[in-house]
């Protein structure tokens, strides 16, 4: 008896392999290449397209957008590194605070939004669950964002400034040879080695972003490899001629003989909270979760760096005193000072003889504005930090309403 070969079952999604052919990263008219130094495993494995049926489904031949059907909305956090925990800790100060029963476990909740749930992941699978329906919202970079989710319209900012994670996506290139003397995009764009034959090299993990940047720039012949970690090392082995790769401080660059140059940075980034537009707009409570997850945030972080400053002072009237405050420019507050009478017994009489006074003031102008209270008649100075400023309407909440058209 006879046995046929077994045959590998491939299926292909019709809609996946339309778009695939009828889009294209680079413009033919540009010499851009990928080249992945690191032969990866999985490239040696059938590809298998598969689209989940509670996400996305065809009808009459046509993608269905629709949200997939359930009811809790779930938030995409960080799970390793220096980011995750940063998040982490940002939440606990706007009191959602993640309880994770099990730290091996990547779903998580905050007691605080009962209908959410935290499910942790890699930052760019964050984007892409996004993008899928999987997800509803998420913290990632802002690189992150950028980098993966290739200006996809339903993809939403909610915040663009979480206040940490700060960094840029810069080029750099050798201190040396035939680089000492160019500083400037429109000097490395000119140099007459770069051709079809002999393409600028480019190590970079940003192989969306990277061929982007050049095409703007004028770079119309390079090359682009792609490697896992320790970029800086690429040009003295001789795998690349330059990085573009994020940078914080700059002290690795400089370590390693590199230097950024005048033009090159393609973006600065931060952590920023993003959404699905979809989800937004039509998952049941999305909607009312991100406003409260938003002016948490807000409130919390336009605090940071405040501290409420309570003087008292002598005066004839609360009028005379508020004029005497709103003399010093410093002490003018978010609105202005609140003066309230303080009384006091004197003789068996009651008799307001000081004012008292608040003010909000910056931290960096703290000392100054504490001298110049004093120096109209303040005394009694008390300091204490502010942990939020609730405005009567987050203004973030009012552009994320208009990007909605709502």
């Amino acid at each position: 008896m006879s046995v046929a070969p077994l045959q590998p079952n491939f299926q292909q999604c019709a809609a996946a392999a339309s778009l695939a052919s009828s889009t294209s990263l680079f413009p033919s008219s540009f010499s851009f290449r990928l080249i992945t130094l690191r032969p990866s495993i999985s490239a040696l494995r059938p590809v298998v397209c598969c689209l989940s049926q509670s996400q996305v489904s065809v009808v009459n031949g046509k993608i269905d957008n629709r949200v997939s059907e359930r009811n809790e909305i779930r938030l995409g956090l960080p799970s390793k590194g220096r980011m995750a925990s940063d998040t982490l800790d940002l939440l606990k100060d706007c009191q959602l605070s993640v309880k994770q029963v099990n730290p091996r476990q990547y779903v998580a909740e905050i007691p605080q939004l009962s209908n959410l749930e935290v499910w942790f992941q890699r930052p760019k699978d964050i984007v892409r669950k996004l993008l899928s329906g999987d997800l509803d919202l998420g913290i990632v970079g802002f690189d992150t964002v950028s980098e993966y989710g290739k200006e996809n319209e339903d993809l939403i900012l909610v915040h663009d400034a979480l206040d940490y994670g700060d960094c840029r996506l810069s080029l750099a290139i050798p201190k040396y040879g035939i680089f000492e003397n160019i500083n400037s995009m429109r000097e490395l764009a000119q140099m007459p080695q770069w051709t079809a034959e002999k393409p600028l090299r480019v190590a970079t993990g940003f192989t969306y972003l990277g061929p982007k940047f050049m095409k703007e720039n004028g770079l119309e012949h390079v090359t682009f490899s792609t490697a896992d970690g320790a970029l800086e090392a690429a040009p003295a082995m001789g795998i690349a001629d330059a990085i573009l790769d994020l940078v914080s401080s700059g002290t690795t660059l400089r370590e390693n003989n590199l230097k950024e140059i005048e033009g090159g940075v393609v973006l600065e980034s931060q952590a920023v909270l993003v959404a699905s537009r979809k989800s937004l707009m039509q998952r049941k409570g999305a909607l009312d979760t991100t406003h409260e997850i938003l002016e948490r945030l807000e409130a919390h972080l336009r605090a940071i760096g405040q501290f409420t400053v309570t003087a008292n002072m002598r005066g004839s009237s609360a009028d005379e005193v508020a004029e005497r405050v709103l003399s010093q420019p410093s002490l003018s507050g978010l609105q202005g000072p609140t003066v309230s009478p303080v009384f006091c017994k004197r003789d068996g009489k009651v008799s307001p003889d000081y004012y008292a006074i608040v003010i909000c003031i910056p931290k960096k102008a703290l000392y100054k504005s504490v001298q110049q209270l004093r120096a109209i008649g303040g005394s009694g100075v008390l300091v204490s930090p502010l942990t939020y400023i609730f405005d009567e309407e987050t203004p973030r909440w009012r552009q994320l309403l208009s990007k909605l058209g709502l």
